[in-house]
Order: C-alpha cells, then sequence, then structure tokens
C-alpha cells in the first residue's frame, strides 16, 4: 500500500467483544491492505485482495463524525498499522469533534516508535497476540519476527492505556485488550503466550481468548489449518487462562467459528 489511504467498508458493527459494540454498536472503519500475509485471513478480499476505495484524509474525519453521528459507542480503527501516518492527521483533525473513544484495533504487528506517535490519540488498543513461535509465525503470517515486534508493542500500549475502564453503560472508555486467536494444532503455542502475558503484564489485564477459526474453502491452507478447532483443543487453552488466574476478559463458545460473522465489503460508507 501507498500513502493514500483505502478502506472497504465503514459500519455500526455489532460483533465485537460485548464491551465494544454495546448495544448501538462500534462505529469501524476497515482499511484494506495489511503488514502481515496470513493465509487464515476472515477478512482476504481487502487483505489480501486489494479490495477498496481511495479516500482522503478529510474523508476520513468526515466517516468519524457520521459514524459518531449514527450513535457508534466508539470509532474502531481495523488494521490501520499501514497507513498510521495519514490517520494520525485524521485524528488530530477530529479533535473536539469526535467524543467518543477511538480504537486501534491491529494486528499487533507494530513498531513501538508508530505506537508512542499515537500517544493521547487512543484511549483503546485492541491488538491481537497471535503468536510466539517464529515457525508458526514465518509458516501462517509470512513474519518469522512477529513476536519480537507485537510483544513490545503490547507492552507500549499498556504503558499509554492501562487497564480496561467502562463507563456506565458498561461499555470500555479506555484501556488494552488482548485478542488471541486458538488455532488448531497449535494450543502448546497459545499455552506459551499465556505465560508471557502473566509473566509481563499487570493482573488486571484484559483478554479475549478466541475460538473462532474458520476454514475458508478457497484459501490456501497448509495442512494443520485445514480444519476447525476442536473443543479439547479450545478446552486445554481456557483451562490455562483460568489455571494462570486471569480475572476479565472473553471465551467464545465453539458455534461462533461461521463465515457469517464476516462482513460484506462493498464500500458501504466510505
Amino acid at each position: 500500500m501507498g500513502q493514500a489511504v483505502f478502506a472497504a467498508r465503514a459500519m455500526l458493527h455489532y460483533f465485537e467483544e460485548p464491551i465494544i459494540s454495546g448495544t448501538r454498536g462500534s462505529g469501524t472503519v476497515f482499511f484494506s491492505g495489511c503488514p502481515l500475509r496470513c493465509c487464515f485471513c476472515q477478512n482476504y478480499p481487502i487483505s489480501h485482495g486489494g479490495m477498496g476505495k481511495e479516500i482522503s484524509v478529510e474523508r476520513l474525519t468526515e466517516i468519524y463524525k457520521e459514524l459518531q453521528g449514527q450513535g457508534a459507542h466508539n470509532i474502531n480503527l481495523v488494521n490501520p498499522t499501514h497507513f498510521s501516518c495519514a490517520i494520525l492527521e485524521s485524528l488530530e483533525r477530529s479533535r473536539g469533534d469526535i467524543t467518543i473513544p477511538f480504537v486501534w484495533n491491529s494486528s499487533g504487528y507494530e513498531r513501538v516508535e508508530t505506537l508512542k506517535c499515537f500517544e493521547g490519540h487512543i484511549q483503546v488498543y485492541l491488538p491481537d497476540l497471535k503468536y510466539m513461535s517464529p515457525a508458526l509465525s514465518a509458516l501462517y503470517s509470512g513474519a518469522r519476527d512477529y513476536f519480537d515486534y507485537a510483544g513490545k508493542a503490547i507492552l507500549e500500549m499498556y504503558r499509554q492505556v492501562g487497564p480496561v475502564c467502562l463507563n456506565a453503560e458498561g461499555v470500555i472508555e479506555k484501556g488494552l485488550i488482548i485478542r488471541h486467536l486458538v488455532l488448531p494444532n497449535a494450543t502448546h503455542d497459545s499455552i506459551k503466550l499465556l505465560y508471557w502475558m502473566k509473566e509481563n503484564l499487570p493482573d488486571d489485564i484484559t483478554i479475549s481468548l478466541m475460538g473462532q477459526y474458520t476454514p475458508f474453502p478457497d484459501h490456501k491452507l497448509p495442512k494443520g489449518l485445514q480444519r476447525k478447532l476442536t473443543s479439547r483443543e479450545y478446552g486445554l487453552v481456557v483451562e490455562t487462562l483460568y489455571k494462570l488466574g486471569f480475572k476479565h476478559g472473553f471465551i467464545q463458545d465453539l458455534e461462533s467459528a461461521s463465515t457469517s460473522y464476516t462482513p460484506q465489503f462493498d464500500l458501504t460508507g466510505v
């Protein structure tokens, strides 16, 4: 991707964590392209396929206002990392006009130096923490150094915004939520990540442990990813979550592993 912003849809999204979507939805902007090449991406048409529409910084700030006007609880920037410069400009232009929190919803593959530029602009960080294993991150996402960056990035995010704080409606106002998608045949790596979080972050951390991995039939997937997660695999990771004493977060019913939760990227709202 170049300097110009490309986006594929802007909408009220109701399928994020309950404290993000609330009752009125999260005002979500789906950006095109991605710093990673995850072979199992559920947003494949926009992350790999280049689907999207070029929009100006001025138009991006208008989209924020439109979503706020529709009643959104927050402005949710999905996969924003590679458009950091333009997004930072849009946030600076929006000061005083947008009174709801901004959510930085990313892969976790970030430079700390970039994140520091957003301090004071972003109220909620919602990163993935995908892998600890360099072998897995190289095979599945094309980034052997994924954890080297993501681990440091998450520590910086927590330094900026701290633990989750909710408003009177029970919707997030500020804080860090770490998402981890448990993958088939990779429970050992998920468990290592939980131990890392326990050792490196405060006890008030919020974790969203996801079991919704869905193999799309038209994706060319490595053998280990050609099936859904089993209840035994997910159960082992959930058991570790409880054993380590994490008290804040979310787990999923495995029925959430469905393509029905993936939005239609039809340029609506952009």
